[in-house]
């Protein structure tokens, strides 16, 4: 078993506990154990958003696009880590910092015109720009806010908030 926290110790990066794997992964925490880091999954993503994280497993990084759901990750792999496409496929959530430019009464409205979902909608304030209001119980966590923000200030991640 490989203890993903341990490796901390040697690099400047910081390992994130709540980093967002992949959809539908029957056990996260036993991710390290089963995965044989074969890359299938890597090839099969239809937005390439899959890419070798820390220790050669894959993980999401939501800067280059968003999750589609497609599935094609979970068919893909020859090890058996997903569950069913039918159940909810992370608790993996949205959250939009200080950075945000319209908290920075600056007129930005990317993510809400990306969000599918209608999770982030905007709010009319006296004397300020329209204000980011994030619906975490609509958020599915596809991540299509966070390529589109220009200050970098949408992370998605397991984080319950």
């Amino acid at each position: 078993m490989v203890d993903l926290s341990r490796r901390r110790l040697f690099t400047r990066n910081v390992v994130r506990d709540d980093a967002v794997r992949l959809p539908w992964l029957s056990s996260p925490e036993q991710f390290t154990d089963l995965c044989t880091q074969c890359g299938e999954c890597l090839k099969a993503c239809e937005t390439q958003i899959i890419i070798k994280g820390d220790g050669g497993f894959p993980r999401v990084d939501f800067t280059i696009d968003e999750c589609t759901f497609c599935y094609q990750c979970a068919e893909a792999c020859p090890e058996s880590l997903f569950t069913d496409q039918q159940e909810t496929p992370w608790q993996a959530r949205a959250a939009i910092n200080e950075q945000c430019l319209a908290q920075q009464n600056v007129e930005c409205r990317s993510c809400g015109e990306m969000c599918d979902s209608m999770a982030i909608q905007f709010r009319l304030e006296v004397g300020r720009v329209a204000q980011p209001n994030l619906d975490s119980n609509l958020c599915n966590g596809c991540g299509a806010c966070v390529a589109v923000c220009p200050t970098s200030s949408i992370n998605v991640s397991n984080r319950v908030a």
